[in-house]
C-alpha cells in the first residue's frame, strides 16, 4: 500500500513564526503572508477541522467568512503535537512531542497530558525542559521585546506540558468563554504584543458525542460567538488568526481491540499513540515480524510503515532529529477512513470515545486559517 505524503499546504508550525515576523522578531519569516500588525493573537480552537467548518458553515458564519485557507497539522494530528507546533514553530520530528502517548527512551511510555507513565499512570520524574529542550516561540518573542501572553484554562497554568511548550509567556488563566475573550482583547491592547489563546471544549464534546452531533454543533455556535466578540473588540492595527490543532472523525463499528488480538501483541514490548495512530515499539529482532503481522491483520484499514518509511514520507515534518527519532514507533500504524485501533483493557476511557483523531486523513489533517484585522 502506497504511503500518503504530507505536503502542499501551509503547516500549523508556520503560524506563530509568521506572526512574530510581522512584529519584527529576528529569525522569524512570514511564510504564510500574514498582514502586518502592531499586536496579534493566535486563537486555537481545539478539534475544529477545516472539513467540519465547511460542513457546518451555517452554524459558524463569522468563522466561515473569515476563513482564508487551510493548514496541515502533521503527524500525529493530536493536541500535544499541535500545541508543541504552536509553541516551538516546528513539526513533531524536531519538537519531539510525538503524540498523546509516546516512549521517552529510558523512562517508558509518557502520557503527555497527565505527565505519567502509560498506561499504569505511575509517576515519572521527567523535567519538561528535558523532554522538550528547544526554545519556545514565547521565549523568542520575549527576548525580542515582544510581550508574549498565554490565555488558557487556569488549571493548566503549571502543568508539565505547559512548561514544555509554552514557557516564556505570561500565563493568564481563564475559566470560560467570557474571560477568554476579555483576556485576549486585554493582551491586544499592548503596543507590541503576541497573544496565544486556547479553547478546548469543542474537542471535548467531539470526543464524547462525535463531531457533527447536536451537542457539538451547539458548542460550535458558541465558539463562533467567541470569535465574533473578539473581532468586534479588535483595536486598530491588531490581527486575529484563528486556527486548530486537528480535525476529528467519528468511530462506529470499524474497530479492532489490540489487547484482544494476539497477532498485534506478539513481539511488541510497548505501545503508544492513540486509537487513530499507533507507535509500536518492538522487541529486539522482532521488527520485521511485527510489521508483517500488523500489515496482515489491519489490511486496507490502516497505513502501516517502518519508522524510516514514515519519516521518508514526511509524516513528522521535513527534519527528524536524532534526539526525537526513537520516540516514534519502530512500526507506525495510521488509521484510514473511520477505523480505530482500540485498547479496551489498557485504555478503557479512550476506547469509549466516539470522536477520535491522530491520523493522516484530510478530516484530521486539514484545519482552517481564519484572519481578522482590526
Amino acid at each position: 500500500m502506497e504511503l500518503p505524503t504530507l505536503s502542499g499546504e501551509g503547516h500549523l508550525a508556520e503560524v506563530v513564526p509568521s506572526v512574530l515576523a510581522t512584529l519584527g522578531v529576528p529569525g522569524c519569516v512570514n511564510t504564510l503572508d500574514l498582514p502586518e500588525s502592531a499586536a496579534a493573537c493566535v486563537l486555537l480552537i481545539d478539534g475544529l477541522g477545516a472539513g467540519l467548518l465547511r460542513d457546518h458553515a451555517g452554524d459558524a458564519p463569522v468563522l466561515a467568512e473569515l476563513a482564508k485557507g487551510t493548514l496541515t497539522v502533521g503527524c500525529p494530528s493530536t493536541t500535544v503535537a499541535g500545541l508543541a507546533a504552536i509553541g516551538t514553530g516546528l513539526a513533531s520530528g524536531e519538537h519531539g512531542m510525538a503524540g498523546y502517548t509516546f516512549e521517552v527512551p529510558g523512562c517508558g511510555v509518557l502520557n503527555a497530558l497527565t505527565w505519567r507513565r502509560h498506561p499504569d499512570r505511575a509517576e515519572l520524574d521527567l523535567d519538561p525542559r528535558e523532554v522538550q529542550p528547544l526554545p519556545t516561540t514565547f521565549e523568542r518573542a520575549t527576548a525580542a521585546g515582544v510581550e508574549a501572553v498565554v490565555v488558557a484554562e487556569a488549571k493548566f497554568a503549571k502543568s508539565p506540558l505547559t512548561k514544555a511548550v509554552q514557557r516564556g509567556g505570561i500565563y493568564r488563566g481563564v475559566h470560560a468563554m467570557g474571560d477568554v475573550a476579555a483576556e485576549t482583547l486585554r493582551a491586544l491592547e499592548s503596543s507590541r504584543g503576541f497573544c496565544y489563546s486556547y479553547h478546548g471544549q469543542l474537542d471535548e464534546l467531539g470526543h464524547r458525542y462525535g463531531p457533527g452531533s447536536a451537542a457539538w454543533v451547539m458548542q460550535l455556535r458558541q465558539v463562533d460567538r467567541l470569535v465574533e466578540s473578539i473581532v468586534d473588540g479588535l483595536p486598530a492595527g491588531r490581527v486575529l488568526a484563528v486556527v486548530a490543532d486537528h480535525g476529528m472523525v467519528a468511530l462506529a463499528g470499524n474497530v479492532i481491540d489490540i489487547d484482544a488480538t494476539p497477532a498485534l501483541r506478539s513481539g511488541v514490548r510497548a505501545l503508544g499513540g492513540d486509537p487513530r495512530v499507533r507507535h509500536v515499539y518492538t522487541e529486539a529482532g522482532a521488527e520485521d515480524d511485527v510489521l508483517a503481522a500488523w500489515r496482515s491483520t489491519l489490511g486496507e484499514r490502516a497505513w502501516v510503515a517502518r519508522r524510516d518509511e514514515a519519516i521518508a514520507a514526511g509524516w513528522f515534518g521535513p527534519r527528524v532529529s536524532d534526539r526525537v527519532r526513537p520516540r516514534f514507533g519502530d512500526v507506525v500504524a495510521a488509521a484510514r477512513e473511520d477505523f480505530g485501533m482500540l485498547r479496551r483493557t489498557a485504555e478503557p476511557v479512550e476506547s469509549a470515545l466516539i470522536g477520535q483523531h491522530g491520523s493522516l486523513t484530510p478530516a484530521e489533517q486539514l484545519v482552517p486559517l481564519a484572519i481578522a484585522i482590526g
